[in-house]
């Protein structure tokens, strides 16, 4: 009865006798149009020249549209066939097993990588082109550097630390983003904080404002009243005066 681990082995030993016959096969064609543009005495940079004055100038009707390829110069050059790679897409079977891809560089291309290598690691974005292979099956020598996909031998593995390249710890575990929020929290209390002793010094000034106009008005209420009494006061003795005056003329008479 077939295991998980022979089925895993079978889809291994498969897909490098793919690679190597794409490989092959891609290594012929490189050759003919490498032979096709010495024979003719043209580059790179006529291919796209020509490339871009066709999207200026428009396909004629009935012409079928050119895909649009990323035009790059080979990275990577097998010293054996003389196949390259421009290190996107898919590594051909020469070069994906290599644990160090540095010697198959071509000259001019290691300082390239450098940069790219320190801003996924600094910002944590996406960047393209070849990375470091960050776990290795040790049964077959495969690797993987943990994007896309992930291989047979390493989808159904539990705990895939075991299958870590020395050094890769970091990078594969990454950061976490729990410290940001703990900082955070901090703050948003200081500012809650901040907020509630703001909004009771206003209640209290609200109160002291409202108390202090009640005391005011009840003062004038108090002024108003004691005006009314004077002014009572002083009509009862006017009327008292006046009638005084006309009892004493009535008994004269």
């Amino acid at each position: 009865m077939a295991t998980l681990e022979k089925v895993q082995a079978q889809i291994a030993k498969l897909r490098a006798q793919a690679e190597a016959l794409a490989a092959k096969q891609s290594s012929g064609v490189i050759a003919k149009i490498r032979d096709i543009m010495e024979k003719h005495g043209l580059t790179t940079a006529d291919i796209d020249a020509h490339i871009g004055g066709s999207k200026r100038r428009g396909r004629k009707p009935g012409v079928k549209a050119i895909a649009k390829t990323s035009a790059s110069a080979a990275k990577y050059r097998d010293p054996k066939s003389g196949a390259t790679w421009t290190g996107h897409g898919r590594a051909p079977a020469w070069i994906a097993g290599a644990k160090d891809r540095s010697r198959y560089l071509v000259e001019g291309n290691a300082v390239a990588l450098v940069p790219a290598t320190t801003k996924s690691e600094k910002a944590g974005n996406y960047v393209r082109g070849p990375q470091a292979p960050k776990y290795r099956d040790p049964k077959t020598g495969a690797t993987w550097s943990g994007r896309g996909p992930a291989p047979a031998w390493l989808a159904g593995a539990k705990d895939r630390t075991k299958f870590l390249i020395a050094g890769a710890t970091e990078s594969a575990t990454g950061s976490k983003p729990a410290t940001a929020k703990k900082v955070s929290t901090p703050a948003k209390k200081t500012a809650a904080k901040k907020a509630a002793a703001k909004s009771a010094v206003a209640r209290k000034s609200a109160v002291k404002k409202a108390a202090t106009q009640k005391a005011v008005m009840h003062k004038a209420a108090k002024r108003v009243i004691a005006k009314k009494r004077a002014v009572t006061a002083d009509t009862g003795g006017a009327v008292s005066a006046v009638a005084s005056e006309i009892a004493g003329e009535t008994s004269a008479s």
